[in-house]
């Protein structure tokens, strides 16, 4: 059964860096984004957003994002493909790059399987700035329900996602710094709450 396309469209890359996330901000740690991951093209780590390296540094990409019942088969058509577990909390994902802005795609909130595909990183690198009408890179985001398993590297054909990949990362949070987490963050959130005129 074929997927339904929530968004297909050229976006907007800086720092050879696209995201997805509910619209909030998670925080200025680049590296929280990928603890304890496999793979180094999709940054997964902090529940509900992504991370997406691309291969163009500043400009114009293609992204599409789909939304599938079941696992869909890979196309051979990709050159790269990483899989992560993610979790929708919003009625709605906003896609974009970093400094520009963000379209919305209506994935339903849930727990999900998402494969992050590219093709077209290496020449992307190469050409390092695109305008809307010399796009070289394309990418592709799959969503499909499914528990919550470990990233991985599906498929690896480029030198540029191999040194991503290769590249050194912190391990996934024990259970004693995520509870640290969450009392840091209820700290937080008491201090507002005291802030607050009454």
């Amino acid at each position: 059964m074929p997927g339904t396309v929530l968004l297909d469209r050229a976006v907007f890359v800086s720092y050879a860096t696209a995201r997805a996330n509910p619209g909030d901000d998670a925080g200025h740690e680049p590296d929280r984004y990928w603890r304890g991951q496999a793979n180094g093209l999709c940054g997964a780590a902090v529940r509900g957003h992504l991370v997406l390296v691309t291969g163009l540094h500043t400009g114009y990409v293609r992204m599409t994002v789909e939304l599938h019942p079941a696992e869909p088969p890979l196309g051979d058509e990709w050159e790269d493909a990483v899989e992560a577990p993610f979790r929708q909390r919003a009625k709605k994902l906003w896609v974009g790059g970093l400094m520009d802005r963000t379209y919305p795609a209506r994935l339903p909130p849930g727990d999900y399987r998402v494969r992050y595909c590219a093709r077209g990183m290496e020449q992307g690198r190469r050409q390092d700035t695109a305008g809307r009408d010399e796009i070289v890179d394309a990418y592709l985001l799959q969503f499909w329900p499914a528990d919550p398993a470990p990233d991985r590297v599906v498929r690896q054909t480029t030198d540029i996602a191999a040194r991503y990949h290769a590249k050194p990362r912190k391990p996934a949070p024990t259970a004693a710094e995520r509870a640290e987490r969450k009392l840091r963050k209820a700290e937080r959130r008491r201090r507002k709450a005291a802030a607050r005129p009454r």
